[in-house]
């Protein structure tokens, strides 16, 4: 893809104007779902963090806003999305353009802290295409899921974590597709709402991690029964903290192992 036009380019506000992000008019643009994954993330000045897919730039920008002094890189093969994460990062953000099956070698020979994704959500041989190309490309599986655990799971440092986003009923493949060694292995359902089934969940696993497998309770995002309507915004405190003013969002505690 050509890069966008400026007539065809936005600014848009996240984390209350904390992240200001180019992005086009029409098409693919980055919702919640970036941004809540990043609030996830334990990272620490300093450390390493790389992201697969990194459209133009919404999930790390948003974490560099809430932890300073990362090192941070982002891989996207769209050229014109690359371009939009590299202006909308400027020096702080390290842009390589490549395909998740053919990193460059430089890339290859490096370890990272926090490895993040938000890969496609649909399989296409389940749900129908969309027309615009970019969305296709952002929401349409082209390459298995399992690619990306691995390739993730190769970048980790010893003891570095993976993050991904994904809809819950692909859960069973993340779980399958991890590597030995990848263990510590988390799960943060996310539910729209008291009592409804969670569309997405958050996977943390741990390179070298000897923790046991744990499914936290979902995080409710929305308040009541029902949206609002015109009435305003309504997610749990919590959410709104995240996603207005750049505030993490831990995973509930793990307690000891109970002896026996």
């Amino acid at each position: 893809m050509s890069p966008f036009p400026e007539s065809e380019l936005r600014q848009d506000a996240y984390l209350g104007g904390r992240v200001m992000l180019w992005q086009p008019r029409r098409g693919y643009r980055a919702g919640v779902d970036p941004v809540l994954l990043a609030a996830t993330l334990p990272a620490a000045g300093g450390e390493r963090v790389l992201e697969l897919g990194c459209g133009a730039g919404a999930a790390l920008l948003c974490l560099a806003a809430r932890v300073p002094g990362l090192s941070l890189t982002g891989v996207e093969r769209d050229p014109a999305y690359a371009a939009l994460a590299r202006r909308n990062g400027g020096p702080t953000l390290e842009v390589v353009e490549a395909d998740l099956g053919a990193l460059p070698a430089d890339l290859r020979q490096r370890q990272f802290d926090h490895v993040l994704a938000n890969p496609p959500y649909y399989r296409r041989s389940a749900s129908r295409p969309s027309d615009d190309p970019a969305r296709e490309a952002a929401h349409g599986e082209d390459r298995p899921l399992g690619d990306w655990v691995r390739v993730a799971a190769k970048r980790l440092a010893p003891k570095g974590q993976l993050h991904l986003i994904q809809r819950a009923e692909r859960l069973p493949e993340l779980l399958a597709a991890l590597p030995s060694g990848m263990g510590s292995v988390e799960v943060l359902p996310l539910a729209a709402r008291a009592g409804r089934a969670p569309e997405r969940i958050i996977l943390r696993a741990k390179k070298n991690g000897r923790g046991a497998f744990h499914l936290h309770a979902p995080l409710v995002l929305h308040r009541g029964a029902a949206h609002p309507g015109d009435a305003g915004e309504d997610y749990v405190p919590e959410v709104v903290s995240a996603l207005r003013e750049g505030a993490a969002l831990p995973f509930p505690a793990v307690g000891r192992k109970p002896r026996i």
